[in-house]
């Protein structure tokens, strides 16, 4: 191989391992640190701007008998917020929410905090079956309208305790509370092959920087 050949095969490797590492680094930090992710108020019910495509949505959940709550922003490090707009059920004592998905559609899940410090969440789009008996249950039904979620969610609460205040404020500090608990063992499941891909990329780099024969040598 020349000179050229082996320095462009070299650049190559670099650039991959770079963007590799653009990619997932992120979600690498995120595995090791979920509770780093930050949680804060947006703007309260009256003010919060719904995306269009969140309209139809937010409007079966009125005619549901939930009122809009305000809405927050959940920032991991090295990534951009994401915003989310919450809804609230007081008889029921749940909480809605809506936002978009990173391809832009639109989702929804159910949450209500325990009073055990479990939750439960019901998701309208596809998520992981999880159930830790008396503390936490979560899952999704893919495609369901609000009105079928929203009775799956409560079907799902049957036999446990509701817990805590289904104001704004409370809303926030269960995402909080989400992702400093029971939320970092999901955090770390959907974020494991982020890690991976950050030490192949690390590697790669070492190999170049530290290890690597220099191009024509």
């Amino acid at each position: 191989m020349n000179v050229f050949a082996e320095l462009a095969t070299v650049l190559a490797g670099l650039g991959l391992a770079v963007a590799l590492l653009l990619l997932n680094a992120w979600r690498a930090w995120l595995f090791l640190f979920p509770a780093s992710v930050r949680v804060e108020p947006e703007a309260p019910g009256d003010q919060m701007e719904l995306p269009s495509e969140l309209e139809p949505l937010a409007a079966r959940l009125l005619a549901l008998g939930f009122a809009a709550l305000g809405s927050h922003e959940e920032k991991p490090r090295l990534r951009r917020a994401t915003r989310s707009y919450d809804f609230a059920h007081p008889g029921e004592r749940v909480f809605a929410t809506l936002h978009l998905s990173p391809e832009g559609l639109p989702r929804l899940y159910f949450l209500t905090p325990l009073v055990s410090g479990g939750f439960v969440i019901t998701a309208g789009y596809k998520r992981a079956a999880i159930d830790i008996p008396g503390l936490y249950r979560s899952g999704g039904l893919e495609e369901a309208p609000p009105e079928r979620l929203l009775r799956a969610h409560l079907k799902r609460l049957e036999g446990l305790q509701p817990g805590g205040e289904f104001t704004w404020e409370g809303r926030v500090e269960t995402g909080r509370s989400w992702y400093r608990g029971l939320g970092q063992k999901e955090i770390r499941r959907q974020n494991l092959a982020g890690v991976l891909w950050t030490v192949a990329a690390v590697a790669i780099l070492a190999s170049a920087f530290l290890g690597g024969k220099p191009p024509g040598g």
